[in-house]
């Protein structure tokens, strides 16, 4: 190799090397849907986050259903202070969208026992990998 030749290899090895040390590292976290969906300057408070809830007539409906009067509850949410009105939706925004998973595990548990035992008994032929008791 000639001299020039070495020269340019030094060279690109330096570059290449050189390449990493200017990008900084990516840093990656999880965000929520609302955080990514709505804008910085489009937040709602938790207040009007309550007053949307009252206005929807499914709820409305709910509420009349068990007794409440719509217009009185939202006279009780009016007199809330900042901080029950924050730990109210934060307690709403906990409470799991499609109802209770926990209790519809355990009802198919509790199926899946129930057809395993006739099986066994020999009163139903449900499950292929079981064989009637004698």
């Amino acid at each position: 190799m000639t001299g020039f030749n070495k020269n340019i290899a030094r060279f690109l090895v330096v570059s290449v090397c050189g390449l990493g040390l200017q990008v900084p590292p990516a840093h990656a976290e999880m965000i929520a849907t609302m955080q990514a969906v709505t804008p910085q300057a489009t937040r709602i408070s938790a207040r009007e986050r309550l007053e949307a809830l009252f206005d929807r007539a499914d709820v409305r409906a709910e509420l009349e259903r068990r007794g409440v009067n719509a217009a009185e509850a939202r006279k009780r949410i009016d007199a809330l202070s900042d901080d029950e009105v924050e730990r109210l939706a934060g307690k709403i925004d906990s409470l799991p969208a499609g109802g209770d998973l926990e209790g519809i595990l355990w009802i198919a548990f509790l199926a899946f026992l129930v057809l395993l035992v006739t099986d066994i008994l020999g009163f139903t032929k449900v499950f292929s990998f079981t064989r009637p008791a004698k």
